[in-house]
């Protein structure tokens, strides 16, 4: 047998109907699918058995210890040459592992990983939180498939391993990274990967819908955790952190002061007014007039990065509605990030 998938679950059946549904229809068929209950109180063994004919399909439970561990309690029963790790709240396009086969016989890797992208069925929201999470203008595209110039480090909800690499690397990690989190795990996972002499790339073809956050609060909790996380990796390994990752944290310090120089400038604005109800001109012109050209300069980045987000989601989600949304989601994602990039930084460092 040429691949696992494996799938790691926590109260989440009917995503994983949709997940083995959209494994059903796969047009490559070399591959058996490993679901692995991490202890959930909502199992999905009746969905899994009403799939038994259709898939070579293997059901597992085990006490809750989290993604990582239950990824590797997979791994430890495959028989593919190759293990395909996705996410419970995946779903694949029918060529998703043909892509996969086509690109290993194009050239041969030892690790991989894809992009995601935003399903029709997707909700308005999550259209959105998937824009942010894959255009240029907010990660640099590199989930939605652009190439880039460092070493690209797949991410689990998509990856991909020979399973004698993974073995031998002990998978997953066990450490957890914070207590809030277990956002580094992948990343830790894909250090080591490059750090054993192994080759990794994109396969942009291998692509699949992540469903991710259904709501922007979440959503923020998700990407602090990830912030947050890259400076535990820093620590572990040095080379984990690059200029690239710090872009959120400065976006996010120059929102909040050109929040301030708006606060400043209304402040300025109001101080004239109120000169100006006292008749002591041209004191209260000169406070109006500074606070108004604070208030446009604060304004006026801010307003040009939102148009932005606004238009390219508009135009790539076919939909005003999804790129009303995605501008608000963008923010969410920088500024999540980045509040949790800083508060580790000074915890931390």
């Amino acid at each position: 047998m040429k691949y696992s998938v494996i799938v790691p679950v926590y109260n989440r059946p009917d995503e994983v109907e949709e997940l083995l549904e959209s494994l059903g229809t796969q047009t490559f068929r070399d591959f058996e699918v490993i679901i692995v209950e991490d202890g959930s109180k909502i199992p999905c063994k009746d969905v899994c058995d009403k799939f038994a004919g259709i898939l070579d399909l293997h059901y597992y439970f085990k006490p809750n210890s989290g993604p990582g561990q239950s990824r590797n309690y997979g791994v430890e029963r495959a028989n593919g040459d190759y293990v395909v790790i996705v996410d419970s709240d995946a779903v694949l396009p029918p060529g998703y592992m043909q892509a996969i086969e086509d690109e290993l016989q194009r050239q041969p890797a030892d690790a991989w990983g894809g992009p995601d992208a935003a399903h029709e069925s997707f909700t308005t929201i999550q259209k959105a939180i998937s824009y942010a999470m894959t255009s240029f203008f907010t990660t640099g595209g590199i989930r939605g498939g652009k190439k880039q110039m460092e070493k690209f480090h797949p991410r689990s909800f998509n990856l991909g391993v020979r399973r004698q690499v993974y073995l031998d690397l002990g998978g997953f990690s066990t450490e957890r990274f914070s207590k809030m989190a277990l956002y580094g795990e992948d990343i830790d996972f894909s250090i080591r990967i490059f750090r054993g002499g192994y080759s990794c790339r994109l396969f942009p073809e291998a692509w699949l819908w992540h469903k991710r956050r259904t709501d922007f609060s979440r959503f923020w909790r998700q990407v602090y955790n990830s912030g947050y996380a890259r400076i535990n990796l820093w620590r572990k390994y040095p080379e984990a952190l690059k200029p690239v990752h710090a872009l959120p944290a400065v976006f996010t310090v120059g929102v909040f002061g050109l929040l301030l120089l708006f606060a400043a400038g209304v402040a300025l604005y109001v101080t004239g007014q109120w000169l100006d109800a006292y008749g002591l001109r041209p004191t209260d012109d000169m406070h109006q007039g500074v606070g108004f050209v604070l208030c446009v300069l604060a304004l006026l980045p801010l307003l040009l990065y939102s148009a932005l987000i606004f238009i390219d989601s508009s135009i790539r989600n076919r939909s005003l509605i999804v790129g009303l949304y995605s501008v608000p989601a963008a923010f969410v994602q920088l500024t999540g990030y980045g509040i949790g990039f800083i508060e580790a930084l000074f915890r931390i460092g």
